[in-house]
């Protein structure tokens, strides 16, 4: 009788000192903190709150711990993951160290902010040259303009964090309000600004989204941020459709794609649209979608006060089988409508650039996996500066993949499957000649695309 030997090998365990690296991928982003110059320019940044005898610069702090975050992690003591790995990410703070440089940041938060804003700013502008048309920015234009989508999420605290308070959904913690370059469908998206807010912050406050926006264009290179112009569009759910914010981006030139709340008379209205006028909708792929079309309300509707060149899109759809009804379905239909001030452009193409928002959820999404689902310090302006590290993270992750990646359909994964495929690939470290070799494991699943996307880096020049 034979004995079965089981499904895996039998191993041994032991501890020894060998030169294997554990999440060596992360190379790939301590080189993109490199060629984008992030770290020089963030160093500069924070020269003036670094201590003349200290051993750690806090820019290096603050991009050990965004780039633990990018790896997986999610609170401060990450790092730790960095730190075994000096060959790699070079001397890492400790926790207590960390810690400190936060709250001395967060000491005088509002320059801190403006002061990283701007590095960033210089770092985007030099991976957008270097990505060329891969850039968000080629070719923009009033036609084609430069999408900033905002949104705001809700993040649940787990104790008695400053300012957490009760949100609209009966949770508890905070409600920050984001805005995101769309990098469109061949790439993910990169972050320009974050506003931490208290958890009971509404959702349609016009002035916090005016904020988010000055701080999203002082962050786009090339753009004037008082006069950005046409070139740039702002894209928002209902919750930007109020009459101050379109007043705002109206008196800025922007362009806009906001979502709207339709009148009570909407019924009455929807009436004395003929059929004709119904053009045919669109799914996300371009084609036409059965039972549902749009048609443009503007005329029929009172609109003294707003904008001029405000129009109104309306969408109607019949609800997918299962769905809830509701009180404020027309005829069978559900309505959904957004204004635009763009004059150009058949009303589904409008109408499907303007759902094309929700990847602003995907980019929300990629964040609470990159840090933002967990504020994890006491004070309210430790978090603000949390979240700059959290905007780091995805930068780093952004420009990355848009610099290294490019034309592979790897630049549209998201970190969960950078972290399974990339980022913990198996490699050893070797010193040789005063240099240190990487060597990737030749039988890893994806070795050929690290050591392309290494190579893609590596030939190119920091500013």
């Amino acid at each position: 009788m034979s004995k079965r030997s089981g499904l895996y090998p039998r191993v041994r365990v032991d501890t020894a000192a060998v030169p294997a690296v554990a999440h060596a991928g992360g190379a790939l982003l301590t080189k993109t903190a490199r060629v984008s110059g992030i770290d020089r320019c963030l160093s500069d940044a924070l020269a003036p709150w670094c201590k003349p005898l200290a051993r750690h610069d806090p820019a290096k702090v603050l991009l050990d711990v965004a780039i633990s975050l990018a790896l997986g992690g999610d609170a401060c003591r990450d790092a730790a993951l960095l730190r075994a790995e000096p060959g790699v990410y070079g001397p890492v703070a400790s926790d207590a160290t960390i810690c400190r440089t936060i709250a001395a940041l967060a000491g005088d938060v509002a320059r801190v902010e403006k002061a990283i804003t701007s590095a960033r700013a210089a770092a985007r502008a030099h991976v957008w040259d270097l990505a060329a048309d891969a850039s968000p920015s080629h070719a923009i234009d009033a036609a084609n303009p430069l999408v900033i989508d905002l949104d705001a999420t809700l993040v649940t605290a787990h104790s008695d964090k400053e300012q957490a308070a009760p949100t609209f959904k009966r949770g508890f913690g905070f409600h920050p309000l984001c805005a995101f370059v769309d990098h469109g469908p061949a790439g993910t998206g990169e972050p320009l600004a974050m506003l931490l807010r208290p958890g009971n912050a509404g959702s349609n406050t016009a002035a916090d989204h005016e904020t988010v926006i000055k701080h999203a264009l002082a962050g786009l290179p090339g753009i004037n941020p008082s006069r950005p112009g046409r070139k740039v569009l702002i894209r928002a759910d209902g919750a930007g459709g109020t009459r101050e914010l379109l007043w705002f981006v109206h008196r800025r030139g922007l362009s806009y794609s906001l979502g709207w709340t339709l009148p009570a008379n909407t019924p009455q209205l929807y009436k004395l649209i003929p059929e004709h006028v119904w053009q045919p909708a669109y799914n996300a792929d371009g084609q036409v979608r059965e039972g549902a079309d749009v048609a443009e309300f503007t005329d029929l509707l009172a609109l003294k006060g707003y904008p001029p060149g405000l129009r109104v899109i309306v969408r109607r759809e019949r609800p997918h089988p299962g769905a809830q009804l509701r009180f404020e379905d027309v005829d069978g239909y559900r309505l959904t409508a957004f204004v635009t001030n763009t004059t150009r452009g058949q009303l589904a193409d409008l109408e499907l650039r303007h759902r094309r928002r929700a990847r602003c959820e995907d980019r929300i999404r990629i964040a609470k996996d990159t840090g933002l689902a967990n504020l994890p310090l006491q004070g309210f302006d430790q978090n603000r500066i949390w979240l700059l590290i959290v905007q780091l993270a995805n930068d780093l992750l952004a420009w990355m993949a848009m610099l290294a990646l490019d034309g592979h359909p790897a630049r549209r994964w998201e970190p969960k499957t950078l972290r399974h495929r990339l980022f913990t690939i198996a490699a050893a470290l070797a010193r040789t000649s005063r240099q240190r070799l990487l060597h990737i494991k030749d039988t890893a699943a994806w070795a050929t695309l690290f050591t392309t996307a290494w190579n893609n880096l590596a030939a190119l020049a920091p500013p």
